[in-house]
């Protein structure tokens, strides 16, 4: 380390090295982001998941959730990007040029009901 690296006590920025945020962290960030965005988890149904890909200081993110039926699912999915964008930019300082939202269940009171073998 050269002595410009040091600065009083501390070790100035570019001498310190790097900090890597593994995948799985940012999927976990962006999954928690998705389900502040709804207001939690349909009834019967799983919890949002994430995927993600991270290159340098950007995380493109692929969001899979179920929501409730009938609902303004345009608004919903618009909702749980910008949470996702927002939450991983905050939490680890990543850009978030993409966010795929994927509906991968609609859950409505027919379909509870069917599940309990109650439709008419």
């Amino acid at each position: 380390m050269t002595g410009d690296q040091v600065v009083g006590d501390r070790v100035a920025a570019a001498g310190r090295g790097a900090t890597t945020i593994a995948d799985r962290v940012v999927a976990k960030i962006a999954a928690q982001a998705a389900r502040e965005a709804l207001g939690g988890v349909p009834e019967g149904g799983t919890p949002p998941y994430a995927s993600v890909a991270v290159r340098h200081d950007s995380a493109r993110v692929r969001v899979g959730v179920e929501l409730e039926y009938p609902s303004d699912i345009g608004t919903q999915c618009g909702a749980v990007r910008r949470q996702v964008v927002h939450r991983v930019r905050t939490l680890v300082g990543m850009e978030v040029p993409e966010v795929d939202v994927r509906v991968e269940r609609l859950h409505s009171d027919r379909s509870r009901g069917a599940a309990r073998g109650r439709i008419r």
